[in-house]
């Protein structure tokens, strides 16, 4: 692991790192979220049970997992933004590749290459983010979260296109939607192909502070269950809102809400994340998740899905900057690698459990709510832990 200690100018740090940004949007937003949208019509045509559709992003998030214990070492060698393109283009080959073959072991190796790719890139662009952002300190956290409002990009635009698509195209017809997919994040990917961003980052030599689990361990395992709790969501709730009768347009819409909570969501926590030393911040915002997970439960009528999707949207992504925002609240920079690389694995265990988890108990109970039921209960758990953590020393 590497720590940024010092940069130098550039100019218009918020357009470069919106611009960069683009990169989650495709990484995240769409190579990796995009699959609950084709999911469906992939299930239907492939005949897959639910845990073999859970299997899918699993490894995906497995991919994560293993390409975020590499990003360090690969930005090392190469560069923050040499990595951010080549993870970026490598999620954006792993969308063609979904496109290409029905094979589920050549669409299990294009969700693993999904993952790596998105976790290399994300974990790059998020040091050059912080790299830039440190040109305007009295800004610097706002700008920093100009760069996690990407995701939300990326669902939105999935959003509108994919269940229109599939609408239109007829059942079947997944792997074309996957090829648009793919057209939209190559066009997408054109910024960050032409116009390169230089960042100079001196690394520091030294070593680095001792991290220990103990005095974070109940926010560790709070982290764990947001991972699981809110991948079930995302990967089975398309499912879900199909399943209650939501036609093309019920099913963009819901998607788009997420998305629209998520890009808006660094100006909805702003001020909250910025006290977030304690636990309680991660708390206040997994029980937000955790409520717009459960609200489906209570009724699955149109406004209820509405609301549900807008009340996730709006927290799932902020938990992410929160975590980031504990550790550097309480630890030194020496101490930041490990501390989010703790941080990072078992966000990653969890992410990797649970779609395959859920997709088993949903094949047993033989309906989707076992899932959201699931979902619900994790992210509870997880705030009412998070909500014990004190600040470390």
């Amino acid at each position: 692991m590497t720590l940024i200690d010092r940069t130098t100018a550039q100019p218009r740090p918020a357009q470069l790192i919106l611009m960069l940004a683009l990169s989650p949007t495709i990484s995240l937003g769409i190579g990796r979220f995009a699959y609950s949208l084709v999911l469906p019509d992939m299930r239907d045509a492939l005949g897959w049970s639910y845990s073999a559709a859970g299997f899918m992003n699993t490894v995906n998030a497995a991919g994560y997992l293993g390409g975020a214990l590499v990003a360090a070492s690969l930005v090392k060698r190469f560069g923050l933004f040499r990595v951010v393109q080549a993870g970026t283009l490598a999620c954006v080959a792993s969308l063609v590749l979904c496109g290409l073959s029905g094979n589920f072991a050549l669409l299990g190796l294009a969700r693993l290459v999904a993952g790596l790719g998105a976790a290399v890139s994300f974990v790059a662009g998020g040091a050059l983010a912080a790299t830039l952002a440190q040109t305007e300190p009295s800004r610097s956290s706002f700008l920093l979260s100009l760069f996690y409002a990407g995701p939300g990009l990326g669902i939105l635009l999935s959003g509108l296109l994919a269940p229109l698509l599939l609408d239109r195209l007829g059942p079947g017809s997944w792997w074309a939607v996957w090829l648009v997919l793919a057209l939209l994040a190559g066009a997408l990917t054109l910024p960050l192909v032409l116009r390169p961003i230089e960042a100079r980052a001196a690394l520091s030599a030294a070593k680095p502070a001792p991290f220990t689990i103990r005095p974070v361990a109940i926010y560790l395992i709070s982290y764990f269950l947001f991972g699981a709790g809110y991948i079930a969501y995302m990967t089975f709730m398309i499912a879900y809102v199909r399943d209650a009768g939501g036609g093309a347009l019920a099913q963009s819409g819901f998607w788009c809400l997420i998305g629209a909570g998520a890009f808006a969501s660094p100006w909805v926590w702003r001020r909250l994340i910025a006290r977030g030393k304690s636990g309680v911040t991660t708390a206040i915002i997994l029980g937000v998740n955790a409520l717009g997970a459960a609200l489906p439960l209570l009724s699955p009528s149109p406004w209820m899905l509405a609301v549900s999707a807008a009340v996730f949207g709006v927290a799932f992504f902020a938990v992410v900057t929160t975590t980031t925002a504990f550790v550097r609240f309480n630890y030194p920079p020496e101490a930041w690698p490990s501390a989010i690389a703790a941080m990072t694995i078992v966000f990653g265990i969890g992410q990797t459990i649970g779609p395959i988890a859920t997709g088993a108990i949903t094949d047993a109970m033989g309906s989707l709510s076992s899932a959201l039921n699931v979902s619900a209960a994790a992210l509870a758990l997880g705030a009412v832990l998070a909500a014990f953590q004190r600040p470390v020393g």
